[in-house]
């Protein structure tokens, strides 16, 4: 009898089996595509720690942007090309991506952006010209997103975007024009701040400093200029900036060191007192910006540190230290995290770097332009962050996240 019973269990517990076996759901193919389109973004929500530098935080993501289908929206970079506008590119284009998947749009159906900037980097000329382009009523964008190359140069521009109801974000470098929506950017003032502390340290507190700037005419450039000297000036008795030059003003300096040349008062390093006194009169056009860093470094021999506002102008410095044999003497702080310029770090050339966020400039100034175009209001500053890098951090797990 307990022989049939235990008979009679194990046939129960195989009909139990086999009967849950048939009830369970099977994965549909549906099912599994969606499983994968979501691991998919995981993976690319890597990004994501670029986009938690933003502040405020409604502009790290799309939520609400009930944009129309088929909107575009245009996006205008100072230059294109370099690991700097490289990233802002991607991540205008990641934030239309996420407004495409947040509305389900598809096809014809997307909102678009487009990424356009000049061929030479800060040309001014050319940056009106693609505004005015993208201003001609058959583009038809919902908003402009503009890095202003010259604070003054676009008003004109900006007027017509009024009259025909296209607002007008800034982003990386701004403008002092009424009608901007909201100006997207690192805060240049402190981090330039912060990099003057970093030098201050550097050189023990004491010495003469030079500086590299990439323009002018932008008010990025001139405010990481005006915050580094103001620091320096104020809180740190024993330093000076002695020279400042501005790479948009290559002309002017051509045109002093020729007059020098000819006047018997300063020569190339090349040149022998023989070969000066044969020559014809050096032109302008005859000297070349390595000339120009050249003869900076000649002029101020003693500096003990150096910092460059942008990425190309710490190239241009540390090639020009590294020409007149003054690595050794030059403590140097700059701006952004190429690849050239995170091996000079790693290489002991640079103290440290401030890490700007290109790629959430990008995203943010998507969602600050469409914000505008939807008359949800929007902030007048959107910070999107930096970090301060040195050699002994490459490695740290978030300073990986916003390299680039």
């Amino acid at each position: 009898m307990k022989r049939k019973s235990r008979m009679i269990a194990v046939l129960l517990s195989a009909m139990m089996l086999v009967s849950a076996c048939q009830s369970a759901p099977q994965e549909t193919e549906e099912e599994k595509k969606l499983k994968e389109e979501q691991n998919v973004e995981k993976e690319e929500k890597e990004y994501q720690g670029k986009l938690n530098l933003i502040e405020p935080a409604a502009y790290n993501n799309v939520d609400g942007l009930n944009l129309e289908k088929g909107s575009y929206i245009s996006i205008i970079g100072k230059a294109k090309g370099s690991a700097y506008w490289d990233e802002v590119e991607k991540g205008v284009l990641q934030a239309v991506a996420d407004i495409n998947a947040n509305l389900g749009y598809e096809g014809k159906d997307k909102v678009k952006a487009s990424y356009n900037a000049p061929e030479v980097a800060d040309d001014v000329d050319e940056q009106v010209n693609i505004l005015d382009e993208e201003l001609d009523i058959d583009r038809s964008p919902i908003a402009v997103g503009i890095s202003i190359a010259d604070a003054k140069a676009c008003e004109v521009q900006f007027d017509m975007a009024a009259d025909n109801d296209i607002p007008i974000v800034a982003f990386d470098s701004g403008s002092d024009y009424q009608g901007v929506m909201a100006t997207v950017s690192t805060d240049n003032e402190a981090a330039a701040r912060e990099a003057a502390v970093k030098l201050a340290e550097a050189v023990g507190d004491e010495g003469e400093v030079v500086l590299f700037v990439q323009d002018s005419k932008s008010m990025a450039a001139l405010a990481r200029e005006r915050a580094f000297t103001e620091e320096i000036q104020t809180n740190h008795p024993n330093m000076s900036v002695v020279s400042v030059y501005h790479m948009d003003q290559l002309g002017e300096m051509q045109q002093t060191i020729a007059a020098e040349i000819n006047a018997g008062t300063y020569q190339l390093e090349a040149d022998t007192t023989e070969n000066t006194a044969a020559q014809e009169e050096v032109s302008p056009e005859e000297i070349t910006e390595d000339d120009v860093v050249d003869y900076i470094f000649a002029k101020n021999p003693d500096i003990r540190g150096c910092f460059a506002a942008n990425g190309d102008a710490l190239l241009l410095a540390l090639d020009g230290l590294e020409r007149n044999e003054m690595s050794d003497q030059v403590q140097v702080v700059g701006f952004d995290v190429s690849k050239e310029e995170v091996e000079a770090l790693s290489d002991g050339k640079v103290v440290g770097l401030i890490a700007q966020n290109p790629f959430g400039m990008g995203y943010a100034t998507v969602v600050a332009a469409a914000r505008a175009a939807l008359d949800m209001g929007n902030e007048a500053m959107v910070n999107t962050g930096y970090t301060w890098v040195t050699s002994e951090g490459l490695e740290d797990i978030e300073i990986q996240k916003i390299l680039y």
